[in-house]
């Protein structure tokens, strides 16, 4: 009887096994690649709704240090009538896109409708591209 039950078992337990082998289709591709990529193509992206409303970027100057790396200055303006805090920081990038090096995100505060200048440093002289990054700050 023990052994009978312990077949049934190996054999239900295999069956499952073998079902659940055969449901799996492999890898898959990935979805909607171009949607939500806007990193890769902008040197200029704003993560939420908050900062979307409230800052625009007027101008970004990019040059080259003397020891090569790559210099950003950017023009922030504060498009409403309240001082604001948000938090920036930039991602520089090779010429595939890929990220080398990354600046902490750090405090910003704009005051109403001004407008006021902030600066990156790449850390090497491979940076080519580069994404200045914005959120609310929380």
């Amino acid at each position: 009887m023990k052994t009978n039950l312990l077949a049934l078992a190996l054999l239900a337990s295999g069956l499952a096994l073998i079902a659940g082998c055969a449901s799996d289709h492999g890898a898959y591709a990935p979805q909607n690649t171009i949607v939500n990529n806007l990193e890769t193509s902008s040197s200029f992206v704003l993560f939420d709704e908050g900062a979307q409303k409230s800052v625009t970027c007027d101008g970004l100057e990019p040059q080259r240090l003397p020891d090569g790396r790559l210099q950003i200055a950017a023009n922030l303006r504060n498009r409403e009538n309240r001082r604001i805090q948000v938090q920036l920081n930039c991602e520089f990038k090779d010429a595939q896109g890929f990220v080398l090096d990354s600046t902490p995100f750090e405090n910003f505060f704009l005051d109403e409708n001004a407008q006021q200048g902030v600066t990156f440093v790449s850390m090497n002289d491979k940076a080519i591209t580069y994404t200045i990054r914005v959120r609310q700050a929380r």
